[in-house]
C-alpha cells in the first residue's frame, strides 16, 4: 500500500479525546439541538475558535451543513 504524498492528506483525521462526562453530556445535547453529531459539533466549535483567533488555514475545506446528508449525493 502506498503512503500518501507529503502534504496531501486524504479523508479525515481521527483524534482520541478524553473529556469530562458532564461536558460530553452538555455537548451531546447542544449537538442534538443543532442536528449535528458530537463529532461534528466539536469540529464546528474548533473551526469557530480558529476563525475567531485568525488561525483558520486557508486550505481547510468547508464543513458540511447541519442535519443528515441528502439521500442522493447529487442533490444540494
Amino acid at each position: 500500500m502506498d503512503a500518501p504524498e507529503a502534504g496531501k492528506e486524504r479523508g479525515r483525521k481521527a483524534v482520541p479525546l478524553r473529556i469530562d462526562p458532564a461536558v460530553h453530556q452538555a455537548l451531546a445535547k447542544w449537538a442534538a439541538d443543532d442536528l449535528r453529531s458530537v463529532n461534528a459539533q466539536i469540529e464546528f466549535l474548533l473551526r469557530r475558535a480558529l476563525d475567531d483567533a485568525g488561525r483558520m488555514p486557508a486550505k481547510a475545506r468547508p464543513m458540511r451543513g447541519p442535519g443528515r446528508p441528502p439521500t442522493n449525493p447529487e442533490q444540494p
